[in-house]
């Protein structure tokens, strides 16, 4: 698939702002064309993404992103910092008991853990085992924003069904309450259309968060000086900003032309493929609004935005004020790379000896 690629920050605005030109339409659609056995597993379990929010537009699209944003509302979002913070102190005991051992990854014991607790607390879901949601997200995450060739489809494919499989019974469970999934059935949504909705929104609220920690952690333990800082009380605020300036965990996003239209100079065909980079290429001066850019802009700006860069200035503050001597161990990590979404696979700490 060939896509025009958007880099400047302003540009990527523009495009935002432009709803009438460039549409969603192609948020929730594979990079690579599935095959027919992956098509036909993910039929099996009557799969289908109609568009809802992600990848939707119009009044409908104003009318459901109003309901969901009402369960990450500001006040909402700053109730959760004392069970964050009791989740991640949880986490990082965890994690020193386990350094007497040998090195630890951070990732696997402190990141992957929080997001996915606070993200069902708000919208009142139930959550499978932490591993099976784990795999079931980033089997989605590959099958939809990856490159899998046709022997790893199916197999992803059949991860994806479970998961798709699990959602349902999960809408079918919340009607006549008051969780977001009950919400938007008495607001009319089919359940074709909550799943779709829950199935992009249960991975984002909490694997990319959980992705964002790790980078993060990751890139304030290659600075030893900036580890101490956090960890003798210092804000990670910040630190999670610059990150997210440089390289988010959803650092692209995208739009299809909805007709022939001209972008800075440049004739697009309608249908063209848009990849927008959303982290990476602002100006060092840009200051306190280049981070922002890492959760979209205008209509379909992330609704959870907040609660991200929360959850993560408070797990990097707790792992270091728990976790002052641990520095980085091995050789470099591999990294997730998706056209949409990366982190370190790991972020592997050794405890260093106290001084004398």
């Amino acid at each position: 698939m060939n896509f025009h690629v958007v880099t400047d920050p302003a540009q990527v605005r523009e495009v935002m702002r432009r709803t009438e030109d460039f549409l969603p339409t192609n948020a929730l659609t594979a990079v690579v064309p599935l095959t027919p056995a992956a098509l036909r597993i993910l039929s099996r379990a009557r799969f289908a993404l109609p568009p809802v929010l992600a990848s939707a537009t119009g009044e409908a699209h104003l009318r459901v992103r109003r309901l969901v944003a009402g369960f990450f509302t500001p006040a909402k979002v700053a109730a959760v910092t004392p069970r964050v913070r009791e989740l991640a102190q949880k986490r990082c005991a965890e994690a020193a008991a386990a350094l007497h051992g040998g090195p630890v990854d951070l990732a696997d014991v402190v990141a992957k853990h929080v997001p996915p607790v606070v993200m069902a607390e708000l919208i009142g879901t139930g959550l499978p085992d932490l591993d099976t949601l784990k795999r079931w997200s980033r089997d989605s995450l590959e099958l939809f924003w990856g490159w899998p060739d046709a022997d790893r489809q199916p197999a992803l494919a059949g991860s994806a069904a479970e998961f798709y499989t699990w959602l349902r019974g999960e809408v079918a469970a919340a009607r006549g309450t008051d969780t977001l999934f009950g919400v938007l059935d008495r607001a009319g949504l089919k359940p074709a259309e909550i799943c779709s909705l829950g199935y992009f929104l249960v991975i984002a609220g909490q694997e990319t968060t959980a992705q964002l920690i790790a980078t993060t952690l990751y890139r304030t333990l290659q600075h030893p000086d900036r580890w101490q800082l956090l960890a003798a009380g210092g804000s990670a605020r910040d630190l999670v900003r610059q990150v997210l300036a440089t390289e988010s965990s959803v650092h692209t996003w995208r739009r299809a032309a909805a007709r022939a239209t001209e972008l800075d100079g440049t004739m697009l065909p309608a249908g063209a493929e848009i990849v927008l980079e959303l982290s990476g290429h602002h100006a060092p001066d840009a200051g306190g609004t280049a981070y922002s850019l890492a959760f979209g802009h205008g209509l379909h700006r992330c609704l959870g935005a907040k609660l991200a860069e929360l959850e993560t200035t408070l797990v990097l503050e707790e792992t270091a004020r728990a976790l002052p001597r641990v520095r980085l161990h091995g050789r470099d990590p591999a990294w997730l790379r998706l056209l949409s979404f990366q982190s370190p696979h790991t972020v592997v700490v050794r405890q260093e000896p106290e001084s004398p």
